[in-house]
C-alpha cells in the first residue's frame, strides 16, 4: 500500500494555503511532515483523509494504493478511513465524544469496520485498551473522556485509530499537549504499535527533535510549500534551507532545556 501526494494545493476563502505539495510514502515507511504553525502540514494531512474543513477546496492528486482520494464519495471515504487509514489528532479531548464511554467509542469503530457484534466489540475494545497500555483496561473502558488524564485520552485515541488494523497511520502532533515524560512514553508506544502492525506512518510535528525519534524521512513545509525533503539524519546534520536550520536550533534548545513537570499518564 502506497500513499502518493502529487501537486496538492488547498485554498481557503480564496487564499492558497497549501501550494503544490508532493511526497510519497511506501509500504512500511515512516515519513514526517514538519513546519511551523501555519505551514500547511495539518491541512495536507486532512486532505489525505478527506476531512478538510468547510470552505476548503483541494486540487492535485492524492492516491492511496493507486486509487484517487480527492473527490471520493463521502461513504467511500468513511470506509477508507476506518479500514485502511487511521488518524490521531493533537488534542484527543476534541476527537472523543464527551457523553459516551471510551469503551463504546473504541467498540463503535470495531462494529462498523470489522462487523463485530455488540459483545464481541466490547471484548475487543478492552483488548485494544490493554494493547495501548491503559491501566486496568476492563474498568477504564467504562469511564468517560473527562475522567481520564491527557495521556490516557491520547492512548484511547490511538486505540480507536488502530483497532481496525489500518495500513497507514497519520498522527497530527499527537504528543504536543502532553507532559514531556508522557510524551516520550506515547511516542515509544506509537512506534511499537506501528512496527508490530507493519503500518506506514505519516507523523506531523513542528519539533525536529520529536521527528528524529519517529521518522526516517522528512518533508519541511513553509507557507504551504515544500522547501526541503531529505532523510531525517540529513536534516539534523546538514540542513539546506533556513527554515530547517531554524527548526534544528529550536530542537537543540529543547534537548538541552531542563525537563520537569508532573506525570500525566
Amino acid at each position: 500500500m502506497t500513499l502518493e501526494v502529487d501537486g496538492l494545493s488547498i485554498e481557503v476563502g480564496g487564499r492558497r494555503v497549501v501550494d503544490g505539495v508532493s511526497f510519497s510514502v511506501a509500504d512500511g515507511a515512516r515519513l514526517g511532515l514538519i513546519g511551523e504553525s501555519g505551514s500547511g502540514k495539518s491541512l495536507t494531512a486532512l486532505a489525505v483523509v478527506g476531512l478538510l474543513p468547510d470552505g476548503a477546496t483541494a486540487t492535485g492528486s492524492v492516491r492511496w494504493n493507486g486509487t484517487e482520494i480527492l473527490g471520493m464519495a463521502d461513504r467511500d471515504l468513511a470506509r477508507l478511513r476506518g479500514d485502511e487509514i487511521g488518524m490521531v489528532f493533537q488534542e484527543p479531548q476534541t476527537a472523543l465524544n464527551p457523553i459516551r464511554t471510551v469503551g463504546r467509542q473504541i467498540a463503535e469503530s470495531v462494529r462498523i469496520h470489522r462487523g463485530a457484534g455488540r459483545r464481541e466489540a466490547a471484548r475487543i475494545a478492552a483488548a485494544e485498551a490493554a494493547r495501548v497500555a491503559l491501566p486496568d483496561p476492563e474498568r477504564l473502558v467504562a469511564r468517560y473522556p473527562h475522567q481520564l488524564s491527557g495521556g490516557q485520552r491520547q492512548r484511547v485515541a490511538l486505540a480507536m485509530a488502530l483497532a481496525c488494523r489500518p495500513r497507514l497511520l497519520i498522527a497530527d502532533e499527537p504528543t504536543t499537549a502532553l507532559d514531556v515524560t508522557i510524551q516520550a512514553e506515547v511516542l515509544r508506544l506509537l512506534l511499537s504499535l506501528v512496527a508490530e502492525d507493519g503500518m506506514s506512518l505519516v507523523f506531523i510535528t513542528h519539533d525536529l527533535a520529536v521527528l528524529s525519534q519517529v521518522a526516517t524521512h522528512g518533508v519541511v513545509l513553509e507557507h504551504g510549500r515544500v522547501v526541503e525533503a531529505a532523510p531525517v539524519a540529513d536534516l539534523l546534520t546538514a540542513p539546506a534551507h533556513p527554515v530547517t536550520r531554524a527548526l534544528l536550533r529550536d530542537a537543540t534548545a529543547t534537548l538541552w532545556r531542563p525537563k520537569g513537570g508532573e506525570a500525566d499518564g
